[in-house]
């Protein structure tokens, strides 16, 4: 198994069976990453799909660190996904077939591998999956 890390720290919960976003609050605002030194809190790991973009080609580098070749770029899709009560939040998403996307379509936190490091480390991030119709709403609760 190879060793994995997130992305940065206390951006999610991780390792996770329900991972959550970690923000920060203060006066009542809900700040995504958090601010360094507020209070933190745990977001909802449910939201719905606001709008979203597929990437078809690589973004430039620096700063961008995934596979800068266009013959191997494997496109993906970011979206905006409005968590209620709370705040937008942009995030990959899972699915990178726009035809199987649509706003409003109900979304669930999930941490995905996004790159791969020379010495074998798999970095870990934090993506939005659609939610299967029917599918039920647990995992809400605080963790």
């Amino acid at each position: 198994m190879p060793t994995q890390q997130p992305v940065a720290e206390n951006l999610f919960t991780w390792p996770s069976d329900e991972p959550r976003l970690i923000a920060s609050e203060r006066d009542g605002v809900i700040s995504f990453p958090p601010r360094p030194g507020d209070p933190t809190r745990l977001l909802s790991r449910r939201g719905t799909l606001w709008t979203f973009t597929t990437q078809q080609f690589p973004p430039p580098s620096p700063p961008y660190d995934g596979d800068p070749n266009p013959k191997t770029h494997v496109p993906y899709a970011v979206g905006y996904i409005e968590l209620p009560g709370e705040l937008l939040v942009e995030a990959r998403l899972t699915e990178a077939d726009p035809a199987k996307l649509r706003v409003g379509q109900e979304m669930e936190l999930t941490v995905v591998p996004y790159v791969t490091r020379p010495d074998g480390t798999e970095i870990l991030t934090f993506a939005f999956a659609p939610v299967a119709d029917g599918a039920s709403t647990s995992g809400e609760g605080a963790a």
